[in-house]
């Protein structure tokens, strides 16, 4: 078996499971966030029951219209509130919150071997971790709340092998928009995809939670990282239980084998409207830009504020465009102002926000008014993704991005540190 197949087989007391078999699951993680629970909370609360089926396996993370932007948002959260107080389960307040897909690891929540559903489509940035975590639909979550268990059909795996040697300003962000552009939006639909080769074993951590992050914009059901040294050291300092390790046998099957030789690649940008319209950074320069974001679930964490700071060093954001900067949890916030990235953002400029999903859909900290473009290192670039129908967003690295700020259009860093 592979791994995807490996830890459901775990998860439903079965030896043994294939592609295409229906299984019921125990899961150890339950997730959903201030958009998602509070319908999962309706659907829980029509059973009747007086208890979540394990308190401390379910967790709440509002973030997305955090801190509340508007009455509506406000009575979202205070019902996850209720909730949490009257069954126990985490809640992480405004404060102590930071956008789910960065805390739930960051905190040791979520572990390797792990089964994790969450109402959210990008929880499957946990299979960086070599765990099986995949998004479902609030009603699902709802009865996964009580039950803890999810009814699902395992899934094929297609296996991404990726060679070569990096070039300079390459990090998980291009792999992963350049495999998009590969195979396209459906080109893994409900498949996992495992991510593997020396390529991704010479990853950080926090590049491959990128991949993963994004596995469900080429249609995947998880995307999966086994676990090596690194993760292991990673996942132990944050872990509060023990951690199970899974990896592909060497006759697994695969519903396709794809190879990638990345040594000759160039920073990636995904063009409106698709994450699969990926191009060359050189392909699209001169395009000019109105907002940048550096951000979310995808590009939050401590790595990727140190490379827009190693690019806006010293730098001034163009007069023309505004760069907004926002770290993915509390921890991360407080690191960088530790090693005095905010001193080079704010010289640079940026506006820097409190942890939140915010701009990426649509939802406040960065809204976009028609005909506006902005480059941005969150996951999607839909039409009217991040405000009016009639704007435009780019995908990139956080390099790209900041380079592009200090230019006014998008731009290869290296255009930049010269």
């Amino acid at each position: 078996m592979n791994i995807a197949e490996k830890i459901l087989a775990a998860h439903c007391g079965k030896k043994e499971i294939t592609a295409g078999d229906f299984i019921n699951a125990k899961v150890d993680v339950v997730l959903a966030n201030d958009i998602t629970a509070p319908i999962a909370i309706k659907e829980f609360k029509k059973i009747g029951l007086n208890r979540v089926f394990d308190p401390q396996k379910v967790v709440f993370v509002p973030d997305h219209f955090v801190p509340n932007k508007d009455i509506n948002s406000a009575e979202q959260v205070k019902m996850l509130r209720e909730f949490a107080c009257e069954y126990g389960v985490t809640f992480f307040e405004t404060g102590r919150m930071g956008v789910e897909h960065v805390i739930l690891h960051e905190k040791g929540i979520v572990l390797p071997g792990d089964l994790v559903v969450g109402a959210d489509s990008h929880t499957c940035t946990y299979g960086a971790l070599g765990a099986f975590s995949t998004g479902m639909g609030s009603t699902d979550i709802g009865m996964a709340m009580a039950s803890g268990e999810v009814w699902m059909k395992v899934p094929k795996t297609i296996k991404l092998v990726y060679h070569g040697q990096l070039p300079q300003y390459i990090v998980g962000k291009d792999l992963i928009l350049y495999t998009i552009g590969q195979i396209g939006v459906d080109g893994a639909l409900y498949e996992a995809m495992e991510f593997t080769g020396e390529v991704i074993s010479n990853l950080s951590m926090d590049s491959r939670f990128t991949m993963s992050n994004m596995a469900i914009e080429a249609g995947g059901k998880a995307g999966i990282i086994a676990a090596d040294a690194k993760t292991v050291a990673y996942a132990q300092e944050r872990a509060v239980r023990g951690l199970s390790i899974y990896t592909s046998d060497p006759d697994a099957q695969y519903s396709n084998i794809i190879e990638f030789d990345v040594s000759k690649i160039e920073p990636q940008v995904a063009m409106p409207h698709l994450p699969s319209n990926t191009k060359n950074v050189s392909e699209v320069a001169d395009v000019k830009i109105d907002q940048v974001i550096i951000g979310s679930c995808t590009n939050g964490r401590i790595e990727d504020m140190r490379d827009a700071a190693a690019i806006l060093k010293g730098r001034k954001v163009h007069p023309s465009v505004r760069c907004i900067i926002i770290p993915g949890s509390q921890a991360v916030y407080r690191q960088a102002m530790h090693e005095g990235l905010f001193d080079i953002f704010i010289e640079a400029d940026c506006a820097i926000s409190t942890p939140t999903c915010g701009p990426c859909l649509g939802g406040h900290m960065g809204i976009l008014a028609e005909g506006e473009r902005c480059i941005s290192t969150t996951n999607r670039n839909f039409v009217g993704r991040m405000g009016h129908p009639k704007s435009e967003v780019c995908l990139s690295s956080p390099a790209v991005a900041a380079a592009s700020a200090v230019t006014g259009y998008i731009t290869h860093p290296q255009e930049v540190i010269k």
